[in-house]
């Protein structure tokens, strides 16, 4: 548990406009500043380390080598000596402190600052337990990140993917977690049997995932925490592993029934009865929630080969919404609800693109070998997905932003495969 305490009082009574512009095609990352918090022993620097490269993974910052800084910061209340941070070009400035309570808990404190304009933007303090250092860096990075491009973070959430070892044609799949930057990484599942799929609810920490455990296809929920692991059904023939509904209280899928077509079905996973969406003659598959809820965006080969549809959550007015050469697969809707991110083969390689969720403005940000499942962070501006190199070796997990030029290898013990991105931490 992390608890945020009340912002500290300004420095300053005017208010800074030190802001970033995300919504530009090219961002000039920003020089900040940032200073080992003060503490007692090793875990303020800690911290400030992790918080250093959650921004400059970002791409949206630039952050200062130490061995620059000119002043060195001994009491973070007071507000520093700004020409010394204008000399080294540092635009922002961060300060911190981190003590041990009573209790036992420890509590950090930062202050974000304006170097140029001389002013603070930024003073919040944080409670939580030691163990949990980490997550309090990452909720600062998030603060940052915020106050700085006016849109949410995402540095404080996880991710649920499948760990691939062993030999190519007799690969171990377990299902593992890890931090969005890769600590804190530890498996859900043995290994004794397939996993495929896993996707995460967006109201809590939960997912759900495909096994074949029994040798058939069957469709599990499991909360991280616990543990707790609840069948959700046996579903023969499934394409695709479900997506929860926005409120969590759904899933949707792709089923194959006894007609032999796959078509798109959703399971209330109170009462666990199923609604047909779709009922054609074409292979439905991939469906994924409008972040409201209204609309599925799915893809279907009715039109003669694999496109992107748009249809009502009661499987009204489908609609084809892709119109590029190529064939298009595991269509995801952003969290902001604005685009649509989707695979796309073309020209012998695999793509991952975005298009508006009419489908214009299509933009492909990466292109490869084999590559698949991009999955959003909440803030719906970063993408991971997974890609196969030619030859030898396997999937890896990799993320990039909106812009395409800010694509990085996501580092796993083993393989990697089919990431699924948390939200926000609570």
């Amino acid at each position: 548990m992390i608890a945020a305490g009340a912002g500290m009082a300004a420095m300053l009574p005017a208010r800074a406009q030190l802001q970033i512009d995300v919504t530009q095609g090219v961002v000039e990352p920003l020089p900040i500043a940032i200073t080992d918090f003060l503490s007692g022993d090793q875990v303020g620097a800690d911290i400030a380390s992790v918080v250093v490269a959650d921004l400059r993974r970002s791409g949206l910052f630039a952050p200062i080598d130490k061995g620059a800084f000119i002043e060195k910061i001994s009491n973070p209340d007071v507000a520093p000596r700004f020409d010394d941070w204008k000399v080294i070009n540092a635009q922002a400035l961060v300060t911190g402190r981190v003590t041990k309570e009573p209790d036992g808990r420890l509590r950090a404190e930062f202050r974000l600052w304006d170097t140029f304009a001389g002013q603070q933007l930024v003073g919040e303090q944080f409670f939580a337990n030691p163990q949990n250092w980490r997550r309090v860096a990452h909720i600062i990075a998030d603060t940052i990140y915020e106050r700085l491009t006016g849109e949410k973070g995402y540095f404080d959430t996880r991710i649920v993917y499948v760990d691939e070892s062993g030999a190519k044609n007799q690969r171990v799949k377990r299902l593992a977690i890890m931090d969005q930057d890769g600590a804190g990484h530890r498996y859900l599942s043995d290994g004794r049997s397939i996993v495929l799929t896993p996707r995460f609810s967006p109201s809590r920490q939960e997912i759900t995932y495909m096994s074949y455990e029994s040798g058939q296809p069957q469709v599990y929920l499991l909360q991280i925490e616990t543990g707790q692991r609840e069948l959700v059904g046996n579903f023969p023939g499934m394409t695709f592993a479900p997506r929860f509904s926005p409120d969590g209280q759904k899933v949707i899928m792709s089923l194959l029934r006894d007609d032999g077509n796959s078509n798109i079905f959703t399971m209330d996973l109170r009462s666990r009865t199923t609604t047909r969406l779709t009922n054609s003659n074409a292979i439905d598959t991939s469906p994924s929630y409008s972040p409201n809820g209204s609309q599925i965006a799915f893809t279907s080969d009715r039109g003669g080969r694999p496109h992107i549809y748009v249809m009502g959550a009661d499987g009204s007015n489908p609609k084809r919404v892709s119109f590029g050469d190529g064939i298009y697969s595991t269509p995801v809707w952003s969290p902001r609800g604005d685009l649509i991110a989707f695979t796309k083969q073309s020209g012998g390689e695999f793509q991952i693109g975005v298009m508006r969720t009419d489908g214009s403005g299509e933009r492909i940000l990466t292109s490869g070998f084999l590559q698949e499942g991009p999955t959003w962070a909440p803030n719906g501006r970063v993408l991971m997905f997974f890609r196969q190199p030619s030859g030898s070796g396997g999937p890896q997990l990799f993320s990039i932003d909106l812009t395409g030029r800010n694509e990085q290898r996501i580092q796993t013990p083993n393989y990697g495969s089919d990431p699924a991105w948390s939200p926000l931490l609570e």
